[in-house]
């Protein structure tokens, strides 16, 4: 069996033998998408952005999603859901600050809170129906700011559940009520 082949560079007045895999040539295509994707640069608008330049009506229901304008700060808007919920005897289980999260990264967007909650009583014969009903459950509440400065709610209906996990529609509509309290908490 052959060697493979050594080599060899001149460091200074010595020739020294370089190990480890020799590197595979440069693919220019590679290169190319390292250099257009720079982590230290904002993104341009790509029509992928939450909430589109020129703004959204002051409420969207396409299905699986719901978004509605608040009379309220992000800030605000925030502390009324989590009002709401405990009040209506919810738990909430988390709030994740999006905006807050990119900061600690080094990395700048407007801001957005993910709320995560809901009922045991309510989401496990839920579960218990479809188990893969427990990737969306708990409920989400995302509260944004647009470009304008204007706070949005989003969240998902209980078609998101129909659709995604063939869970009974009866079974899903009981969800329904969270909605219409999510609604009324970011009304002014």
């Amino acid at each position: 069996m052959l060697d493979p082949p050594r080599t060899f560079a001149k460091v200074g007045d010595a020739e020294v033998e370089i190990l480890g895999t020799p590197t595979k040539p440069v693919d220019p295509v590679d290169e190319a998408i390292e250099e257009s994707f720079p982590a230290s640069d904002p993104p341009e608008w790509t029509g992928m952005h939450a909430g589109s330049p020129h703004g959204i009506p002051a409420s969207s229901h396409e299905g699986d999603l719901e978004t509605v304008r608040s009379s309220f700060s992000v800030i605000e808007t925030v502390a009324r859901i989590e009002r709401a919920v405990t009040s209506a005897g919810m738990k909430v289980f988390a709030r994740i600050d999006q905006a807050a999260e990119a900061r600690g990264a080094g990395l700048e967007m407007r801001p957005a809170v993910v709320i995560l909650f809901g009922s045991p009583k309510a989401g496990t014969p839920l579960m218990v129906a479809r188990p893969t009903v427990a990737i969306d459950l708990p409920l989400k509440a995302l509260v944004w700011e647009d470009d304008a400065g204007a706070t949005w709610l989003t969240f998902n209906t209980p078609d998101l559940l129909v659709r995604r996990h063939k869970l009974d529609p009866s079974l899903a509509g009981r969800l329904s009520p969270a909605g219409q309290l999510l609604r009324d908490a970011v009304k002014g």
